[in-house]
């Protein structure tokens, strides 16, 4: 699970500060009191057993995970990020990198499920978060992702309230980049091998909510 300020996972051999960019504590993430219960619980319905943090953060979600029997492993590109993880999850496995590292940066594979919350926001290239998590999925595995929400109704009270300066301000360094609704995210899952099985609303009311979660299958079949 990512820290407040998000997570940005930088392109490899590109000038880029965003591996020192982000600091990460012990303190849970605002976004996990209602996002950790949906991702478990997906996990637990599928019946996975390994499951792969993409963006792993403080460990947060881990650390959730590995309360409820599952073997954690986690992919984070902030060194504080890795240390408060492993000080969360003793028991997981952290490695430190990016998902532009490619699918040798997490040697262990075949995994049931891969889980990535509120990470896709912050990245240049988004293809690279689900072809990292078709690499390490067995096959039919699980994908679960989670964004913030964009939706018709909630864009348009956000205008209404002269708010939208506000929720997307470029004054935020490693800030988000990418604003995503239910239709972009189903096509970016479903254009890197992915069968989109169900959608979640969470936080706030309906249609108002704070985040998305989308729960995808690993599709059969080899992607370029």
């Amino acid at each position: 699970m990512n820290s407040n300020v998000g997570n940005e996972m930088s392109r490899p051999n590109v000038h880029d500060d965003s591996r020192s960019l982000y600091r990460h504590d012990d303190r849970p993430p605002c976004a996990s009191g209602y996002l950790a219960p949906l991702v478990v619980r997906a996990c637990r319905a599928a019946g996975a057993r390994r499951v792969l943090d993409l963006g792993c953060g403080n460990g947060t979600l881990c650390r959730a995970l590995a309360e409820e029997g599952f073997e954690v492993v986690g992919l984070e590109p902030s060194a504080s990020g890795i240390a408060a993880a492993r000080r969360a999850v003793p028991e997981g496995v952290f490695h430190l990198g990016s998902v532009y590292d490619g699918p040798e940066i997490v040697p262990e594979g075949n995994f049931d499920a891969v889980v990535s919350t509120e990470v896709v926001e912050h990245l240049f290239r988004p293809a690279a978060l689900p072809a990292l998590a078709r690499a390490k999925l067995k096959a039919g595995g699980l994908f679960v992702v989670s964004t913030p929400y964009h939706g018709y109704l909630k864009n348009l009270l956000l205008a209404l309230a002269n708010r939208w300066d506000f929720h997307h301000s470029p004054n935020w360094d490693g800030g988000h980049i990418k604003f995503w609704s239910r239709r972009t995210l189903t096509e970016l899952l479903e254009s890197n091998g992915f069968a989109v099985a169900e959608f979640h609303g969470a936080g706030r009311l309906p249609w108002l909510w704070k985040s998305m979660v989308v729960v995808a299958r690993k599709t059969p079949g080899e992607r370029p």
